[in-house]
């Protein structure tokens, strides 16, 4: 039998960045997998053939009920995202949620030692490109129900945007941005029927390190050494439960860690 997520979510279009790897694709199979009588899935990332392997896993484990649409799109470039709902077919236009999670970290220099291009690269794809994707889909969710508006907007923030710290000066920044930016649109959106939704996972095991480290898995690997870190899977159950609440019910602000982290720093490694 259905659960009550599950009718919930029935018939809704959902829009997940960043959805070739890790927080995105766990995601995409978890909306999958509650709701997989009447979903529609679109997809977005810059690698492409990641996303159409996904689709076609997702298809293959739940059936035809979940039609997904993989879509290349780099949310760093403007001119993408300001393209990008113009380009979608009819029946994926009227996006009902909206999970902003592409984002990365570059590096762990300190001033005066960071570099340009990973200060640009950081802002334009986790504040610039959020922020961008939230505009472009925001007027349609505002335009239904005669102007009360519907649906959810759900921003991946992280500790690092509550607490900075050394080494994580400039992705600490975008991440506190992007808090600010999900309160300030919940107090905007006040007389509105759209759900603001900020999600802000500890330490959590995905291809964030490798990035951060230019492809170094030695030094990715070392940062969970002695941890059991959050996995994607978590912080996807996470994201579809505040999706599938009722719809006067808003997970405003959640914060999650793993069992052995009481902040962005402090942490109880087995040696």
């Amino acid at each position: 039998m259905p659960t009550v997520m599950s009718k919930r979510l029935d018939g809704k279009t959902i829009l997940i960045t960043g959805a070739s790897s890790g927080i995105g694709r766990s995601t995409a199979f978890e909306f999958a997998r509650t709701s997989p009588q009447n979903l529609k899935l679109i997809l977005t990332a810059r690698r492409i053939d990641s996303l159409n392997q996904i689709a076609a896993e997702i298809v293959q484990e739940v059936g035809a009920g979940v039609r997904v649409l993989p879509v290349q799109l780099d949310v760093s470039n403007a001119q993408e995202v300001r393209e990008f709902v113009s380009k979608l077919p009819a029946e994926f236009k009227e996006i009902d949620v909206l999970v902003n999670n592409a984002g990365l970290v570059k590096g762990v220099a300190k001033a005066p030692e960071i570099a340009e291009d990973d200060v640009e690269i950081m802002f334009k794809t986790n504040v610039t490109g959020l922020i961008n994707m939230t505009q472009a889909i925001l007027p349609s969710m505002l335009a239904r129900n005669n102007g009360e508006g519907s649906g959810d907007i759900i921003n991946i923030g992280s500790i690092a945007g509550r607490e900075p710290y050394p080494g994580g000066s400039i992705y600490c920044a975008t991440k506190a941005a992007v808090r600010s930016f999900t309160e300030s649109l919940r107090k905007e959106l006040i007389a509105k029927r759209i759900r603001v939704i900020g999600i802000d996972p500890g330490q959590v095991e995905t291809e964030f390190s490798v990035v951060r480290f230019n492809g170094d898995k030695s030094k990715a690997d070392a940062v969970y050494a002695g941890c059991e870190p959050l996995t994607p899977d978590d912080i996807a159950e996470t994201i579809v439960f505040a999706a599938g609440r009722r719809e006067n019910v808003i997970v405003a602000d959640t914060l999650l860690f793993p069992n052995h982290q009481a902040s962005a720093t402090i942490m109880h490694r087995k040696l």
